[in-house]
Order: structure tokens, then sequence, then C-alpha cells
């Protein structure tokens, strides 16, 4: 029996389209856990033994289900079965946000691993083809580029740029190459660049340089990561580039 938030009013745990699969012994996703989502899994399985009940039904979340949320929401009950398995693929597939990746080291790698649980699709570029891991998440795609900014020009719309390549100058190339983008399409959502403050200073120079205004500079944030949160380590960095990525997200349609 698929589960499915319809919809939903006020204070809930998940949002509209959240779904869990209940089976006679086993539950597949979460609708946010709490009294209701066992309530729906008790629920299911009796559907499950033959019982009939209307396709939507009504929870409350207050004193009738003991959670303090107060919302209410509307959950679909809809049997399933092996027959349905590519619909459902399709239909159940999350909306991931495109990230992009220029850099295969340790704070890549990190990054990578950080992000692999969450809705983002990652393509991962660098100019060495032998510094990819032999095992990906199944969001990862890894990219060969030399010269490694030419990856720059195919990135789908709305993609968001994390640099962070073994060499400054091709911090430098792939940086300028999003610039460039933003300028003739403006459809890069985010450019971040590993490094310090003075590396920055730096960057800033050496790309007026080349020609790029103060306000086309200004759409690029380095250091990357959530201000306050302290910590080079590969791991602090990816956890910290992660929230920030999650904080820009725009909510799916519902």
């Amino acid at each position: 029996m698929l589960v499915t938030v319809a919809s939903a009013q006020g204070s809930v745990p998940r949002e509209p389209g959240t779904w869990m699969a209940v089976f006679a012994h086993e539950v597949r996703g979460t609708i946010g856990g709490g009294h209701v989502e066992y309530t729906a899994i008790a629920e299911a399985r009796r559907r499950l033994r033959g019982e009939a009940g209307e396709p939507v039904r009504r929870y409350a979340l207050g004193p009738a289900l003991g959670q303090c949320c107060g919302g209410v929401v509307h959950l679909r009950f809809e049997p399933v079965g092996a027959a349905d398995a590519a619909r459902l693929r399709q239909r159940l597939a999350p909306c991931l946000a495109p990230v992009a990746l220029f850099g295969g080291g340790h704070v890549g790698r990190a990054i990578v691993a950080a992000l692999a649980p969450l809705p983002f699709h990652i393509t991962w570029v660098d100019s060495r083809d032998e510094i990819f891991p032999a095992e990906l998440p199944a969001n990862v795609r890894c990219e060969h580029s030399d010269p490694v900014q030419a990856a720059v020009g195919d990135l789908s719309s709305g993609t968001s740029v994390l640099v962070m390549s073994f060499s400054h100058a091709e911090d430098l190339d792939v940086v300028a190459a999003c610039l460039a983008r933003r300028r003739g399409r403006a459809d890069l959502d985010f450019i971040g660049l590993i490094g310090s403050r003075t590396k920055w200073a730096t960057f800033r120079h050496r790309l007026a340089d080349r020609g790029f205004a103060d306000t086309e500079l200004a759409q690029v944030t380095c250091p990357i990561g959530l201000p306050g949160i302290a910590g080079k380590e590969p791991a602090v960095i990816a956890a910290s580039v992660a929230a920030q990525l999650l904080q820009r997200r725009r909510p799916a349609a519902t």
C-alpha cells in the first residue's frame, strides 16, 4: 500500500508528495514519524488484508493523535503491485537540484559523500581522469575535462557550482568561465569558491584584469559554507557546504 501526503495545512511533519510504502511486514520511506505514521501504517495493513476505506483520509495532529504539530494532513492510500513498479519509479523519483563540483581532492570527496543522500544531482568534474573513485553514489556523474573549464558550458541551467580543484590556476579559469556564462545566460544558480578571503582578494584582482566588473565579481561566494562554522577538516567543510546548498534550494512544486 502506497501512502502519500496528499495535502497539508498548518504545522505538519512532512510536505505534500512525501510517501511511504507499507508491506505486510516492512515499511519503506516515511511520512514524518510519530503517531500519525503509526496510525497510517496500521490503516494500510488493514487495507492490505482486504478491508475497505476511502482513498484519502484526514488526520488532525492535535489531541486526537497526541502530536504537538497541530496541523492537518490528508493521506492517500493506494494499493500497488509489481505491475506498477515502472510507473511508480517515475512518479516517485525525487526532484534533484543540479550541482557541479570541480575538484576530486579530499574536500571534493567529502562533499560528494555529504550530498549523496540529499536531493541533489552532482556532476563531478576534474582534469585528472584517474582521480575519481570506482564506486559512486547513484546521483553522481563523473566527467573528465581538459581543460577543466570547458565543462562549464555544458552544465544544466540552474546549476550550483562548487570550485575546489588541485590548482589555483584551474580554479581561476573555472570561476572565469562561470562568470562569462552568467554574463551571457545568467542561468547558474550559485558560484562558490573554496579558499580564504586572501585568496579571493587575489582572484578578484585577476578576474578584474580579465574584464569582469565588480557587480559580476559579487556573484561569487568565497569562502564557501555557512558563516560561523569553524574547522577546516574536509567533513566539516562538506557539512557546511551541504547546509548552504540546502538553504538555497528552491522547494519543489506540489
